[in-house]
């Protein structure tokens, strides 16, 4: 077991420590970083017995004590925010963001889904910098404080919106600046030059396999055994790299079979919408589906088989909570 040694600058702030938020955090505190936890019900757990990481990577993580915190009102100002919330709560969640920031505070949405970052840059202060976070990762949570770190965690990070929108120097180096913690913390990241394309790219594996996890009520492996699952998972991506390109997002022709390949060799994981669902959580269905829908529908582009889908996640959704 790895316990954890604190330094000093930059100050980082984790919003929503769950599986996400307590991976990163817990990551970035063993590198040393000065790192700070917003929790709502969990508090009391991780400031009692700490956050603990099991990861088949990185063997286990302890950190305790942490710096834990109830109220956004009782956290120190920070430099950096690493937003890991559902998307689903993004506008309600500015003020606690702008609470946190720091001056010049760079704030990276680690959340899945199309245009997440365009919901909630105009509630925030126009003097934050606003990064897309794409998070490839296979985790979850097991109970208050474990996080289980299954495969990957790669971190690529884009600019979105700030001051800097206009320099593309400045830009670059904040983007190369966030990329820089998560590499000292063990963890890849790349910098992206468009994040919209780059979202498009991770809905290829979510739209499919997060979707098809609620209506199977299964995992990877059992839907990658079965010829009929496997044949509906492969339209479903192709529909999405026809949805890219229709808004001007180029895809590589091989990039969803890299995707399929990769998710046949993983060991059986139950993706994020799986757990929301079992747990009676709002399902991200618009950041997921309806805001891809409707721009590729905008760019003459009809996507019938993920429509479905979301059609029936939204019935699903309803009836369940």
């Amino acid at each position: 077991m790895t316990e954890v040694a604190k330094t000093q600058s930059p100050r980082i702030g984790i919003i929503g420590t769950g599986a996400i938020g307590g991976f990163y955090g817990v990551m970035l505190a063993r590198a040393g970083f000065d790192v700070h936890f917003l929790l709502r019900s969990e508090y009391a757990a991780v400031s009692e017995r700490g956050l603990q990481l099991n990861s088949t990577l990185h063997g286990t993580v302890r950190l305790h004590p942490v710096q834990a915190y109830a109220r956004a009102a009782d956290m120190p100002p920070c430099d950096w925010l690493l937003v890991g919330t559902k998307s689903t709560g993004n506008v309600e969640l500015a003020p606690t963001i702008a609470q946190i920031a720091a001056p010049d505070a760079k704030v990276v949405l680690l959340q899945n889904g199309l245009d997440v970052e365009d919901s909630l840059r105009e509630h925030l202060p126009p003097s934050l910098h606003l990064l897309g976070g794409l998070c490839y990762i296979g985790v979850h949570r097991s109970g208050p404080g474990i996080v289980e770190h299954q495969a990957l965690g790669r971190v690529n990070l884009g600019y979105h919106s700030g001051p800097a929108a206009n320099d593309d120097t400045h830009r670059q180096a904040i983007v190369e600046a966030g990329a820089a913690l998560f590499h000292q913390a063990g963890i890849d990241s790349q910098a992206m030059a468009n994040v919209h394309q780059a979202r498009w790219h991770k809905l290829v594996w979510n739209v499919p396999y997060n979707g098809l996890s609620v209506v199977f009520g299964t995992g990877t492996t059992a839907m990658m055994a079965d010829e009929s699952s496997r044949e509906l998972i492969q339209a479903l991506m192709a529909e999405v790299v026809q949805g890219a390109h229709a808004c001007g997002h180029e895809i590589p022709a091989s990039y969803a079979g890299q995707m399929f390949t990769m998710t046949e060799s993983m060991d059986d994981y139950l993706p994020s919408m799986y757990h929301d669902y079992v747990h009676k959580r709002p399902l991200e269905l618009a950041a997921i589906y309806a805001r891809p829908l409707a721009a590729a529908k905008a760019a003459g582009c009809e996507l019938p088989r993920m429509q479905a889908l979301y059609q029936a996640l939204s019935f699903m959704d309803r009836h369940n909570r």
